[in-house]
């Protein structure tokens, strides 16, 4: 089929390294792995950070023009999309596009990745949290990403069998070939653990995750580890300020790198420690975990359905920076609890995570979503259902 792509956040073709991009990556990949032919019609980006009506309704008239124009663009010819596949819909960044077109072309309408929260109904997200629901319930299909959306999006779906899960993902294989040739290399485990920190430097969640991941290290400072700290942004100063107090030589400052180097580096560390404020599942902790590393963090959101707590790391409430530094001490003094939860963690990310595990479910689920919509079709034609 040809899928149109849409990501209201952030494009997948942005620029700017997150998460939330690399996610959008791995779908468009597993889509084309699943044999579907991908186009990225528009990265218009529907994200108001501040709870600014005025902006909403401007974003939602331009996100109705763009439709319309994307309509007229396609009509008659070959390249008009058989499906359109939006990824991470919710208040802060609804999709304007994708059921407008849906209602003009006649084609399905998929959402991965969709939250609905009710308290934003009457809020400074009003508008955008009334288009996400419009969207969420003009979905032929919603795939979950996340195990703490289903209640909420349920609801909002006419036939819950529209709903399906699947866990966070990505290619498996550069990170678990690193590890391997790590492992290869033998040696004894050096005597200061790498510990590693994977994220952008932003204001906000990142920057709160940075302070407590400093906090909990200043605590720790009686056992022999290494920091390595990967990531670079606005927010770089206050980051480096937060872990002033540490003694130099503790903390290795690597910056932004190509994500072609995440597997080394993955590789060269011993665990992964990341509280992760308010993340949705944290795209860092299943890289790590690809290549072996327990990872510790905070259990927010999603985190959960990737690192599996007492089996491939351990998990702490979010914000307990005390929780979150026991924990740390925990797996930088028990070499042989590191050694099995690496072990863990290679294995459940290549069973449950990979690449292609998540294309066989996104080709399943538009499979079903093109037989449903020729059903319908021939049903208003007057043919058999």
């Amino acid at each position: 089929m040809r899928v149109a792509f849409y990501a209201p956040m952030k494009s997948a073709t942005s620029p700017v390294p997150s998460g939330d991009r690399q996610m959008a990556r791995n779908l468009v990949r597993a889509l084309e792995i699943a044999g579907h032919q991908v186009q990225v019609p528009s990265r218009f980006v529907s994200r108001d950070g501040a709870g600014d009506s005025l902006r909403q309704e401007r974003l939602a008239g331009l996100g109705a023009a763009l439709a319309d124009r994307l309509v007229r663009r396609w009509d008659g010819g070959s390249d008009v999309p058989q499906a359109w596949f939006t990824y991470h819909v919710y208040h802060k960044s609804p999709d304007w596009l994708g059921p407008r077109v849906r209602s003009r072309l006649g084609i399905p309408y998929v959402i991965a990745e969709a939250s609905h929260a009710p308290k934003q109904a009457g809020g400074r997200w009003a508008i955008g949290y009334r288009g996400a629901e419009m969207a969420i319930r003009a979905a032929d299909a919603v795939i979950g990403l996340s195990s703490n959306d289903a209640a909420c999006v349920l609801p909002l779906l006419s036939q819950p069998e529209r709903y399906h899960r699947l866990l966070p993902f990505t290619d498996v294989r550069p990170f678990s070939a690193a590890a391997a040739t790590g492992r290869a290399r033998g040696g004894d485990p050096a005597p200061a653990p790498v510990v590693l920190a994977v994220a952008m430097m932003r204001r906000g969640d990142k920057l709160a995750s940075y302070r407590q991941l400093a906090r909990a290290m200043q605590s720790l400072v009686d056992l022999p580890w290494t920091m390595l700290i990967v990531g670079d942004g606005p927010a770089r100063g206050e980051v480096e300020a937060a872990f002033g107090e540490l003694p130099p030589d503790r903390v290795r400052w690597a910056g932004a790198v190509p994500g072609s180097d995440l597997p080394d580096i993955c590789a060269c560390a011993d665990l992964m420690i990341w509280p992760a404020v308010n993340e949705a599942y944290g795209m860092a902790l299943l890289e790590a975990q690809s290549a072996g590393l327990p990872v510790i963090a905070g259990r927010s959101g999603g985190v959960a359905d990737i690192v599996c707590d007492g089996e491939t790391g351990l998990l702490t409430e979010p914000g307990d920076v005390a929780a979150l530094a026991g924990a740390a001490r925990t797996l930088l003094l028990d070499i042989g609890l590191r050694r099995r939860m690496s072990g863990a963690a290679l294995r459940k990310t290549q069973a449950e995570h990979d690449l292609g595990a998540a294309a066989r479910l996104l080709g399943s689920v538009l499979d079903g979503c093109r037989a449903a919509a020729l059903r319908h079709g021939a049903c208003q034609e007057g043919g058999s259902p």
